[in-house]
């Protein structure tokens, strides 16, 4: 009996320990549900709100987020094409008496520059002494590289943006060029 009396004692206190855990409510756990609530009181319950604000929050900032990386490539893309140029300008400016095929040479150096860039994709020009050549093979004119004279090089990469299935290659080019003198 005084085991009995002892098990009954230890279920009363965890059961008063439990509802003290789980709420003042005096109705059993196994009570407490949606069972019994009418539905104007479940339509105006906020139990449901994080879950809408995120429906309605996450779609936008998707799209905003996909617009800013791709738009954040293309840009990063600019920068490695004006850099690029700007090495193949260096590098022709000082190549003058040591080169058979500038165009080749300036595009090597060009196409070496932009490690991210498709090699295949870019198309370059190079003006030498008032005459531009838009070849990537000019050999034997290094004649053209006069001391002191300028050279342009201008080079274009096709723009990738593409978001969601819209393609915007066709309005976007991405360009740079530079002038340097030669030594």
């Amino acid at each position: 009996m005084k085991i009995l009396d002892g098990l009954q004692n230890q279920a009363s206190k965890l059961t008063h320990g439990l509802s003290r855990l789980l709420g003042s409510r005096s109705e059993p756990v196994a009570r407490r549900s949606t069972r019994g609530r009418t539905w104007a009181a479940l339509i105006h319950s906020d139990e449901g709100n994080p879950l809408v604000e995120m429906a309605l929050v996450v779609p936008p900032l998707m799209a905003v987020m996909t617009g800013l990386i791709t738009f954040a490539m293309a840009f990063s893309n600019q920068l490695t094409l004006t850099t690029a140029v700007g090495t193949a300008g260096q590098y022709l400016s000082q190549i003058r008496t040591s080169t058979s095929n500038p165009c080749a040479d300036t595009y090597t150096a060009l196409t070496n520059a932009a490690p991210g860039l498709n090699p295949a994709a870019i198309t370059m020009s190079v003006t030498m002494n008032g005459t531009k050549y838009t070849e990537n093979s000019c050999s034997g004119l290094q004649t053209q590289l006069v001391q002191g004279a300028p050279v342009t090089v201008y080079a274009t990469y096709p723009c990738n943006l593409e978001i969601y299935k819209i393609n915007y290659t066709t309005a976007c080019t991405l360009a740079a060029k530079v002038t340097e003198y030669e030594y």
